[in-house]
């Protein structure tokens, strides 16, 4: 069973959305990342690069959120998860976008889209 590093609440505004007020305008988006790592290399040498450097790779995923616009949260989710994978130490992860400005007409907390992907 692989360990996890976790990081949440990585916030950043964005211009995604299907609506063209919302590329417009923009919003906030939360992004919390569950990663699927063997930390014990790290662990024994006590060594920064045995791991995911979660500091880097948080600006990275910020990088993304406020980057390029996309139309849907899915495809924003999908983006995130690929960056992920892109460290060969990364098994698996597990991305959740919150979209708590969605334009919608009744009250609500938040809207998230989560996906698990895993390397093949």
């Amino acid at each position: 069973m692989p360990d996890r590093i976790e990081l949440r609440g990585l916030t950043a505004r964005g211009n995604h959305g299907w609506f063209d007020h919302e590329r417009a305008n923009g919003q906030l988006f939360r992004v919390d990342l569950a990663l699927s790592v063997d930390t014990r290399a790290a662990a024994g040498s006590d060594d920064l690069t045995d791991t995911v450097d979660y500091g880097s790779l948080a600006q990275r995923v910020v990088g993304l959120v406020s980057g390029e616009p996309v139309r849907l949260v899915e495809t924003l989710a999908q983006r995130i998860a690929d960056l992920c994978l892109d460290d060969p130490r990364v098994e698996a992860a597990e991305v959740t976008v919150h979209k708590p400005e969605a334009p919608m007409t009744v009250p609500f907390d938040d809207v998230t889209v989560t996906i698990r992907r895993a390397r093949t």
